[in-house]
């Protein structure tokens, strides 16, 4: 992305805890997407009234995991596609391009979409709009235990997009922009590949288990700040709606976390607008600059990691390339996963 040179210093950013209404009930396609379009004319409302107390240097806000639809529960790929994926160019991106342009702010979310190049499948893509309604960033989740990802049609994806398609920033008036989705939180490398070109925030859509105790996500959280030195912006789920599971399952616990790893603002339960905060990128950056021990960013010694990277195979790449496949694919593909680790000695015998 070029970058755009009147740059914000200092702006609010609020993630935004809202209920995800699900479409899994939806008899057919319409339905659907009417169901969607009720959930962005609840978020047109609930975001100017956030913004309205919030204040007008409000520039960011960042909505839940899948906060359109929900997550497919055992339905194929072929009918959750059809169901409750988006276009690339689909009127819900426009209706929330709407939504961005009005507020002159950059909206990020999560959603399930279609991409034209890999027909019968579908990705979990983190999107980023800008003020101009425009889609500024996609990043399309590379770590699911249940969902098609760029790594299962490795080849090809690289083919269509390169690797800086795979690992996207967005230079924004707001500062560098990343995304990552749900659990990806719990590995560090798709943080660190970011922050390698220039990460400064990232856009942490989630649905997750929130607890007063601290969880491995929570934790993994402030690492990633941390470590990259960058902004964490994490919105939970109020719960989900119209599913057999509890709705308050996935509920609470949205925050912002400063590049130090301290918790600047966290919600409890509910839809909330409540964790919004400074981003100070003149701070950040001052610290991005500034020699010292705790200037871990500019001490990495890459060099010393990537042999073994390059030699280690875990998870395949490419399985889901040029075959139709179902639902057992995904623990399956795990399962022998494990054994072929087993058989290497890499994770002990179970």
């Amino acid at each position: 992305m070029e970058i755009n040179t009147t740059a914000i210093d200092s702006y609010r950013a609020l993630a935004l805890q809202v209920t995800c209404h699900a479409v899994n009930q939806a008899s057919d396609r319409t339905q659907a997407r009417s169901l969607m379009q009720q959930t962005i004319n609840r978020l047109a409302q609930q975001i100017a009234g956030s913004i309205a107390f919030i204040g007008f240097d409000c520039r960011l806000i960042v909505l839940p995991e899948y906060f359109l639809t929900g997550f497919p529960m055992g339905e194929s790929l072929a009918v959750w596609a059809e169901k409750a994926c988006l276009e690339m160019a689909g009127a819900e991106y426009e209706a929330l391009g709407k939504i961005a342009q009005k507020h002159n702010i950059f909206l990020a979310g999560n959603a399930y979409e279609l991409d034209p190049n890999f027909p019968g499948l579908y990705f979990q893509t983190c999107f980023v709009i800008d003020p101009s309604g425009s889609i500024v960033l996609r990043y399309r989740r590379l770590n699911s235990m249940f969902a098609p990802t760029p790594h299962d049609v490795w080849d090809k994806y690289l083919d269509c997009y390169g690797l800086e398609g795979v690992f996207p920033v967005a230079k924004t008036a707001i500062g560098n922009l990343a995304a990552l989705a749900s659990e990806e939180i719990l590995y560090p490398e798709v943080a660190r590949c970011l922050a390698m070109r220039g990460a400064e925030i990232f856009l942490h859509s989630t649905s997750e288990v929130y607890a007063k105790t601290l969880t491995p996500k929570d934790a993994a959280k402030i690492s990633r700040a941390v470590e990259n030195m960058a902004y964490v912006v994490s919105t939970n789920t109020a719960g989900i709606a119209n599913i057999p599971i509890p709705i308050a399952s996935a509920d609470g616990g949205s925050k912002i976390i400063d590049h130090r790893g301290i918790v600047l603002t966290e919600t409890g339960t509910g839809e909330s607008m409540a964790a919004f905060a400074e981003i100070d990128l003149a701070a950040l950056r001052r610290d991005r600059h500034r020699p010292g021990l705790n200037n871990l960013l500019s001490r990495q010694r890459f060099e010393l990691y990537a042999e073994s990277y390059r030699q280690s195979h875990f998870y395949p790449a490419n399985t889901m390339l040029d075959k139709e496949v179902d639902r057992k694919h995904f623990i399956q593909t795990q399962q022998e996963t494990i054994e072929r680790l087993s058989k290497l000695g890499v994770i002990g015998n179970g």
